[in-house]
């Protein structure tokens, strides 16, 4: 009854929907209707980080259900849970990013970024990058992207122009017109594309040069999925707004972008209340946030990620795989077309892995497992996959 009533009443995305049911989940674990059990190895799209069901959030979570939930709009009543999130998240970013504007996801926080930097310069134009994905709205969706996805929805926000990533000499192409440089320090949806040495340090210095604000988007690189905290930590190089989501609230709806704090104030004023959020930083969310960052911190997910990546590199050398992009525990699985990968992806799910593909990558494997796998659960997914590609 639920799937004939999921496929009625629930909006559908694609014409194919996995339509596992699942009705429990624990650790790295899913448990269908039916008993069957399955190990998540993409972590809700990098999202469960801190693994499923975690001892620590639902304590945070019932905590403060006993207090309050929603009280006000956004920014008007001082509530604990986000003063002290937003105290934690500034802790961990470079000195000059000390001001979080909680928004309800990742995609909010790229709209909100992509206003703030209007806003600061004064300027028309965003430069961002092929097959770079910052979400669906209208302003998200102008930037990066293909043309395949937004020609169905045009016309976009205008003034948008799109750079080949990795290209040095389209560095030029930022000028004095434009606001921001809207760019992943690692690429996601393009197959965990790793930037080349020097390439975000010389979109930093032209940025410099020119008075264009730089935006990271860390939607799906935040909170140790890269064997970083943070995926700028790789390059060393300083954005002038962070933009945060997915794994942010621990399990719960959360995004975030973070700037100066001289910045983020030109939001109150000129227009006053220049940026609005109802649900934003909802005290729950932040409650479950700040629980899932100091497990992050306090379990040692982030170090011990690098261990588990380098077992599952090892583990996966097989003459169907053309190659292994990674960092930390995110891993790009090439293999030599789409037919193949799906077929893989479909053999894995029955098996009882979930997996998936990228968005502009289908011939590459996704893993993004929770942080908090065991070596036993790399082993027993590795050999699933391999079994699936002798197969």
């Amino acid at each position: 009854m639920n799937r004939q009533l999921f496929l009625r009443h629930v909006a559908q995305t694609s014409s194919t929907p996995l339509m596992l049911e699942i009705v429990k989940a624990d650790g790295c674990w899913m448990f269908d209707v039916n008993g069957k059990k399955f190990l998540d190895m993409i972590s809700g799209i990098a999202v469960s980080n801190v693994g499923h069901n975690n001892q620590d959030v639902k304590l945070a979570i019932t905590n403060q259900l006993d207090k309050y939930s929603h009280l006000m709009v956004y920014g008007e009543f001082v509530e604990s849970p986000q003063v002290q999130f937003a105290t934690w998240i500034a802790a961990h970013m470079p000195a000059q990013l000390d001001s979080v504007y909680f928004v309800n996801s990742g995609s909010e926080a790229i709209e909100g970024a992509l206003k703030l930097a209007k806003r600061v310069t004064g300027r028309p134009e965003i430069i961002s990058f092929y097959q770079s994905y910052h979400g669906s709205t209208m302003g998200a969706l102008s930037a990066g992207n293909t043309e395949e996805r937004k020609n169905a929805f045009r016309p976009l926000i205008p003034d948008n122009t799109v750079l080949s990533y990795n290209n040095f000499d389209q560095i030029n192409l930022i000028t004095e017109k434009t606001a921001a440089v809207l760019i992943e320090p690692i690429q996601a949806e393009a197959g965990v594309i790793l930037p080349q040495s020097g390439y975000l340090q010389a979109i930093r210095n032209k940025c410099d040069e020119t008075g264009t604000l730089l935006i990271f988007d860390e939607c799906q690189t935040g909170f140790g999925r890269t064997g970083k905290l943070f995926a700028w930590e790789h390059s060393a190089v300083v954005p002038d707004i962070i933009t945060l989501g997915k794994a942010i609230g621990g399990g719960l709806p959360l995004g975030a972008f973070v700037a100066s704090q001289e910045k983020m104030n030109m939001f109150t004023h000129a227009p006053m209340l220049g940026h609005l959020t109802t649900f934003g930083g909802h005290p729950i969310s932040c409650a479950a946030g700040l629980a899932a960052a100091n497990f992050t911190i306090t379990q040692n997910l982030v170090a011990n990620s690098l261990a588990k990546a380098e077992r599952i590199v090892s583990k996966l050398q097989h003459h169907k795989i053309k190659q292994i992009r990674n960092s930390g525990l995110f891993f790009a699985i090439e293999l030599s077309s789409v037919e193949v990968n799906m077929t893989i992806n479909k053999k894995l799910i029955e098996a009882g892995l979930i997996v998936d593909w990228f968005l502009f990558a289908a011939n590459c494997l996704r893993l993004a497992p929770p942080l908090t796998i065991s070596n036993d659960e790399i082993d027993y997914a590795c050999d699933l996959i391999l079994s699936a590609l002798n197969d």
